[in-house]
């Protein structure tokens, strides 16, 4: 089956995951693929594949003959889509020989601009796949997952050499919870790749330190008539919060190491208010100011508004793989020289973000992230192209057939 072919096949099954969700995985749907992959996997002939009750699949592809002293190496996606935009019901747009210029999404009339995603005009003469602008498209990360099908698939057939090759699909990475149910006991890889980034040619291995904190407000309501120094107003203080934060430390005023503080939802009343923020940065010490930051401002409100007025909570999410990766450079070099082999310079930029292969790298699999050949994810803007897909396929290829002795 052909790359895209898997792709169109695995974006028209809703698997968004579920932010407020309890259980692992945060949505039953996401077994949907899961039974998919796990049955395409036996029938190419796959060994030890398995689904775990938490929606994990995973697979191996044996060593050839002569190969078993190689390191075995890992490819991992995840298969949830965001629950940022929705993912029910994709109905992709194929444009053969893209003309470079800006597309209509047919199904809400939006527009894909090549001003908001210069990198358009790069993929002049693709196959373009695009969403119809009422949902997201799912290549992040089904474009992932479908480069490392077809790569196994080819490999199958082709006889290539190679050592062992397990394969790994998860739930939940969107929500940060990827990795909470993966068995490193059964997934016996040396090193691994997530294919989870976007240009086909990037090997990515440093990430955010990332936390999130909460504010939690208790205010004073009393008639407003009768209010003069008694009442409180918590969503007042919300609002102050808010404003005592730098305005150029935000999502929409950083790039590349900056990090940012993102009030990712607030709400409330006179008697009552919350803030949810997310904290990001490259740098471990910066993070670390970042928390010192809100706790001397949730101090500072107490002081001014009555101890007990606010109350911080601060969460650990994941930390920066190159901590890691810095230990493991042979295994960035393999996908440096896969990427070259393809005609293509490696890119290699900080994630904006974080990938399980952040959390898997801590847990003792180092795991950059290779690219997708997608963009514009979580939204109804995300695109792909044919060409890209197959470039990743071809780097998967390159890697699997060229481990190193162990």
């Amino acid at each position: 089956m052909k790359v895209e072919e898997r792709l169109l096949k695995y974006v028209s099954v809703w698997t968004t995951s579920d932010e407020d969700g309890t259980t692992l995985p945060s949505t039953q749907r996401q077994f949907d693929l899961a039974k998919i992959l796990k049955a395409e996997l036996e029938g190419m002939g796959l060994e030890k594949v398995t689904m775990t009750d938490q929606c994990y699949v995973y697979g191996l592809l044996p060593a050839t003959a002569g190969c078993e002293n190689k390191k075995a190496i890992g490819l991992i996606a995840h298969m949830d889509t965001a629950p940022d935009f929705s993912g029910e019901n994709v109905k992709p747009q194929i444009i053969e020989n893209y003309d470079g210029e800006d597309v209509v999404l047919k199904g809400s009339g939006a527009i894909l601009s090549t001003k908001d995603f210069p990198e358009l005009k790069d993929l002049k003469g693709r196959t373009l796949i695009t969403t119809d602008g009422t949902t997201l498209l799912g290549a992040d990360d089904k474009a992932g997952v479908s480069a490392i099908m077809t790569a196994v698939e080819e490999l199958v057939a082709s006889g290539e050499a190679h050592g062992d090759i397990w394969v790994g699909f998860t739930p939940d990475e969107e929500i940060g919870a990827g990795p909470n149910g993966f068995d490193l006991d059964y997934f016996k890889a040396d090193f691994a790749y997530t294919v989870d980034g976007d240009y086909e040619g990037e090997v990515a291995y440093e990430n955010f330190n990332a936390y999130s904190a909460g504010f939690e407000i208790h205010g004073k309501n009393v008639h407003p008539g009768e209010a003069k120094d008694i009442m409180i107003n918590a969503a007042l203080i919300g609002c102050e919060i808010a404003a005592s934060l730098p305005a150029d430390e935000t999502p929409a005023t950083t790039c590349d190491h900056e990090g940012f503080y993102h009030l990712t939802d607030m709400e409330g009343n006179v008697e009552k208010a919350t803030l949810s923020y997310i904290l990001r940065d490259h740098d471990a010490n910066k993070i670390q100011e970042r928390i010192k930051t809100l706790e001397e401002l949730t101090k500072k409100m107490n002081e001014k508004y009555g101890e007990g007025t606010v109350e911080l909570s601060v969460k650990h999410s994941y930390d920066n793989m190159i901590e890691v990766m810095k230990d493991h450079m042979e295994v960035i070099d393999l996908a440096k020289e896969a990427i070259q082999a393809q005609g293509l310079q490696p890119l290699s930029r900080p994630i904006r973000g974080g990938t399980d292969g952040a959390r898997l790298s801590f847990m003792g699999l180092p795991c950059p992230n290779l690219g997708t050949g997608g963009y514009g994810f979580h939204g109804p803007f995300e695109h792909c192209t044919v060409e890209g897909m197959e470039c990743v396929v071809r780097i998967l290829r390159y890697i699997a057939t060229h481990a190193p002795q162990k």
